[in-house]
């Protein structure tokens, strides 16, 4: 299984938005908000169910909501991962 790094995650995020959806995911948008990045609820649960499939990370839907930014989401996925290796 590959690393899951903040690029992984950004395009992970651009493919469940749906192109033309998702904000410009360069530099340091790692501590934006989703909304400010353009990521409405359902795209954000969308790439947690990703992160299961592809990962095995498992959050809760509590957990995804109150992330609120990239960092923090690729945060607890890593937790996650780093648990079940």
């Amino acid at each position: 299984m590959p690393d899951l790094t903040l690029d992984e995650l950004a395009r992970i995020l651009r493919e469940c938005a749906g192109e033309g959806e998702s904000a410009d995911l360069e530099g340091e948008f790692a501590k934006l908000p989703f909304a400010d990045l353009g990521y409405d609820s359902l795209a954000v649960l969308e790439t947690a169910a990703r992160l299961k499939q592809d990962y095995g990370v498992e959050l809760t839907d509590e957990e995804v909501a109150e992330s609120g930014t990239p960092g923090r989401l690729l945060e607890l996925a890593r937790r996650q991962i780093a648990a079940i290796s």
